[in-house]
C-alpha cells in the first residue's frame, strides 16, 4: 500500500502534525532522567457495507541522556496491514484486498547549550511498493528569562514508489520542509505558541491503488498552526486548544479546531477528553462520482481532456469530527499506563464555508492505544 504524502522526521513531526504537544519555554537542559515506553495501537476504519483497513502497530521509544549536554532519542514501530482498499470513492466492487507489513524507525542526537539546544535527526520507513528517508535538523533558542522559546527545522524525504498491480513502477519523490515557531509563557498559567511551515515536493504522487488517478508531480504545502494551553489552578485542569490552517498547490484547503482538557482526578491519575473538528476544501482536480456516459465509471465527464483527476475521498470536500479519551495513570516515580480511544467520522456535507462533495458514503475510523513506560 504506496503512502500518498512522503514521511516527515521525528523533528518536523511533532512541530507540524501532532496536535496537543507543546514544547515548555525553559532554558535547554539535557533530561536527567531517560526514557523507555512500549505502545500498542490498533486501527480499523469502514463504509456502510465495505469493512476496509486494519492495523496493528507495536512500537518502542527510547530517549537516553549521555551527559549533561548530550541526548539521544529513537523509536521503531511495525504496522500491520490488512483488508481493503476501494480504487474510487467508496465503491465496494472497486475494492482490492491488501496484506502488508510497515516498518519505520527514527533516530535523534540533542546538544544542549545554556539557552539553545540544536538536533540531528534520521528517519526511515519500508514497506513492500514504498520506501521513504529523512534527514532532520532542528535549533531552539530561549530568552534571558527563559519565558520564550523559538524553533527552526528543516527536513529533506526521498521516497520510492512501487506497485504490486504494476511491477515496472518505479518513481521517486523528493520533499524539503521547513518549520518556524515561537512558544511564550504568556502568564503564569497561560502558555501560547505559533509555527508556520512550509512543504516543496516533486516527483510522484498519484496512487498506483486507485484508477484512473492522475496528480500534479509538484505540490507546495503551507500550515499555521496556533496553540492555546491554560492551566486552572483551583483544580489542578489544564485546557490544551489548537487551530491549524493547512493549504497547498493543489487547491486544498483546511482548518482544524482541537480541544483537550486535562484533568486530574485521583492520586496519579488523570482522564483527558478531547474533540476535533475539520472543515476541508476540495482539490482542484477532485471528482465527484458522476460518471461518463460512454466510459461509465469510475471515468468522469471529459475525461479525455483532463490532464489531472482523482477521485481520492481524502481530497474531496468535507467535514470531519473526532471525539476520544486517554486515561493516564502514575503507577509511581518510575512506572506508567496509558490507554487511549478516539472515533473519526467523515461526511461530504459537515463541511463549514460550502457545499461538500456529494455522493461519497460516510467514512468512519476508530483507534486506540495502550502504553506502559518506565523512567530510569
Amino acid at each position: 500500500m504506496a503512502a500518498i504524502d512522503s514521511s516527515v522526521g521525528g523533528v518536523l513531526a511533532a512541530a507540524l502534525l501532532l496536535p496537543g504537544i507543546v514544547a515548555p519555554a525553559m532554558a535547554e537542559t539535557a533530561p536527567e532522567q531517560g526514557v523507555v515506553a512500549l505502545k500498542v495501537a490498533n486501527y480499523r476504519d469502514w463504509q456502510p457495507g465495505l469493512d476496509r483497513v486494519k492495523v496493528d502497530a507495536p512500537s518502542i521509544y527510547v530517549l537516553a541522556p549521555l551527559d549533561a549536554h548530550w541526548s539521544l532519542e529513537g523509536s521503531l514501530v511495525n504496522d500491520a496491514v490488512s483488508g481493503a482498499s476501494p480504487r474510487y470513492h467508496s465503491a465496494v466492487s472497486g475494492a482490492s484486498k491488501m496484506d502488508d507489513s510497515r516498518t519505520a524507525g527514527d533516530i535523534k542526537l540533542t546538544h544542549y547549550a545554556d539557552r539553545h539546544a540544536w538536533s540531528i535527526g534520521a528517519a526511515s520507513s519500508s514497506e513492500h511498493d514504498y520506501r521513504s528517508n529523512t534527514l532532520s535538523g532542528e535549533w531552539r533558542v530561549s530568552s534571558d528569562d527563559n519565558n520564550r522559546t523559538w524553533t527552526f527545522g528543516l527536513a529533506y524525504s526521498d521516497d520510492e514508489i512501487g506497485s504490486t498491480n504494476d511491477p515496472t513502477l518505479d518513481e521517486h519523490r523528493r520533499t524539503w520542509q521547513l518549520m518556524a515557531g515561537v512558544t511564550q509563557a504568556w502568564t503564569a498559567v497561560d502558555l501560547v505558541q505559533f509555527n508556520l511551515g512550509a512543504s516543496f515536493g516533486k516527483g510522484h504522487y498519484a496512487d498506483p491503488y486507485k484508477f484512473p488517478d492522475s496528480r500534479p508531480d509538484e505540490r507546495r504545502q503551507t500550515t499555521a498552526l496556533l496553540r492555546w494551553n491554560h492551566h486552572v489552578e483551583s483544580i489542578g485542569a489544564t485546557l490544551r486548544t489548537s487551530w491549524r490552517l493547512y493549504d497547498d498547490s493543489w487547491g486544498v484547503r483546511a482548518n482544524t479546531l482541537d480541544a483537550a482538557w486535562v484533568q486530574p482526578v485521583a492520586e496519579g491519575w488523570t482522564v483527558t477528553p478531547m474533540l476535533r473538528y475539520t472543515t476541508q476544501r476540495a482539490a482542484r482536480f477532485y471528482y465527484d462520482p458522476v460518471y461518463d456516459a460512454t466510459l461509465g465509471a469510475p471515468f468522469p465527464p471529459g475525461f479525455d481532456n483532463l490532464q489531472h483527476y482523482s477521485a481520492d475521498h481524502r481530497l474531496s470536500a468535507f467535514g470531519a469530527a473526532t471525539a476520544g479519551l486517554r486515561v493516564d495513570w502514575q503507577v509511581d516515580r518510575q512506572w506508567k499506563l496509558d490507554l487511549s480511544y478516539s472515533r473519526y467520522e467523515q461526511r461530504g456535507d459537515w463541511r463549514l464555508g460550502g457545499d461538500g462533495s456529494p455522493g461519497l458514503a460516510p467514512f468512519s475510523a476508530r483507534w486506540w492505544q495502550l502504553g506502559l513506560s518506565r523512567r530510569f
